[in-house]
């Protein structure tokens, strides 16, 4: 509000002039004022004395400083409430409702960071870092290119190119890019303790197989028979078709087992094409134990329910199959890509291919070094041995 010139002793002074008779016309030549000044003065402060007077203007003046404070609070409230839906978590976020504060409502910047609580030398603080646009569009490139490749096996892949950043910080990049994977719903998993099949650490000392289904661009459905080696987490062999009996898979089983040799024990479900007569014959004629699993338990068969996810997630919902010969050319690309190239976490992130040599090269050494009593260790659930942070670390 504007000062005025007079004080209250002074418009009081004038006003008892005019009451004691001298003209407003020769008042306001001779204070220097208005007509209307004088008869503005002559309702406010009319009948008053000086004690009156200042009471008046005290009063006036906190009303003021209170009506100010409240159009402050006011404002303050409704600053808050618009960020409501806004998650004040880190520097960034609160530089942002600095910078949003201060465009929408005209706020300081010193007013708007006690309002969210933040330090005026955090939101001015401007990053140092070095240019990483580089990095993050090697990273881009690596997710489109394996778009359910979560930040830990990207980190494994850029390594293997010579990228000397460490997991945090592409872990950092991974989030700021957006290249989350979505994650599916968790399922319920079996209350009670169960059994294992303990094998040695060697590659053939178990198998496991199952189906997968899936269908092609005309709608017409086809199945893939999987075979993978437990203890070296390969898999051994992916065969798609229409329609696949027991007598099929017989016949698969025996080529795969000239090619890489007979396995210590097989593991399924009770599917019909895995209890078919021909099935047990085949196993009667190899000498070849087969274990079933529980029915309504595919966790006992877990290493392939494992990969069955696995190809479903990166394979079969990533791709669209317009014959049977296409889908063979597919499958069999992401099979190599799958023993050569994908790191394993349960084998320390490396390859089912290099972790099986790793592992005959332990074997034969060791062989050459144990008498003739001694035993293989036995494998452990992760054969490595080593948990995806100490992997981790190991790499790098």
């Amino acid at each position: 509000m504007k000062r005025s010139r007079f004080t209250e002793e002074q418009i009081i002074g004038i006003l008892r002039e005019q009451e004691a008779g001298a003209k407003a016309a020769d008042l306001c030549r001779k204070h220097g004022m208005s007509e209307a000044t004088l008869y503005n003065w002559k309702a406010k402060y009319g009948g008053m004395d000086v004690s009156d007077a200042k009471r008046l203007k005290a009063l006036e003046d906190e009303n003021a400083r209170l009506k100010k404070l409240l159009a402050e609070s006011m404002l303050d409230a409704s600053a808050l409430r618009d960020l409501l839906s806004k998650k004040l978590v880190g520097p960034a976020a609160k530089r942002e409702a600095v910078a949003h504060l201060q465009a929408g409502f005209g706020l300081s910047e010193r007013r708007a960071c006690t309002l969210i609580g933040a330090d005026r030398s955090t939101i001015r603080y401007r990053s140092c870092r070095p240019d990483e646009a580089v990095l993050r569009g090697r990273l881009r490139d690596r997710a489109r290119e394996r778009r359910r490749f979560g930040y830990r096996r990207l980190f494994v892949l850029l390594r293997r190119e010579g990228e000397t950043a460490g997991l945090n910080r592409i872990y950092r990049l991974y989030r700021e890019e957006g290249l989350g994977v979505r994650k599916r719903q968790a399922r319920r998993r079996a209350v009670g303790t169960r059994a294992p099949i303990l094998v040695e650490a060697k590659a053939n000392a178990r198998w496991s197989l199952d189906f997968v289904h899936d269908q092609f661009a005309n709608g017409r459905r086809f199945r893939i028979l999987n075979v993978v080696d437990d203890v070296t987490r390969e898999c051994l062999a992916a065969i798609p078709d229409t329609s696949i009996s027991g007598k099929r898979v017989a016949r698969e089983l025996t080529t795969l087992i000239e090619r890489r040799g007979t396995p210590g024990m097989i593991v399924s479900d009770n599917g019909t094409e895995l209890t078919s007569n021909a099935i047990l014959a085949w196993c009667t004629e190899h000498r070849i134990e087969w274990h079933y699993i529980a029915p309504g338990k595919p966790m006992q068969n877990g290493y392939i329910e494992s990969f069955n996810g696995r190809m479903r997630d990166e394979l079969l919902n990533e791709s669209l199959f317009f014959g049977l010969d296409h889908a063979r050319e597919l499958i069999a690309a992401w099979v190599e890509d799958y023993n050569t190239e994908r790191p394993h976490s349960s084998l320390g992130y490396q390859t089912p291919q290099a972790f099986s040599k790793a592992l005959r090269t332990a074997r034969d050494h060791r062989a050459a070094q144990r008498t003739g009593s001694a035993r293989w260790p036995l494998a452990p659930v992760a054969p490595c041995g080593l948990s995806p942070v100490e992997a981790l670390n190991a790499i790098g």
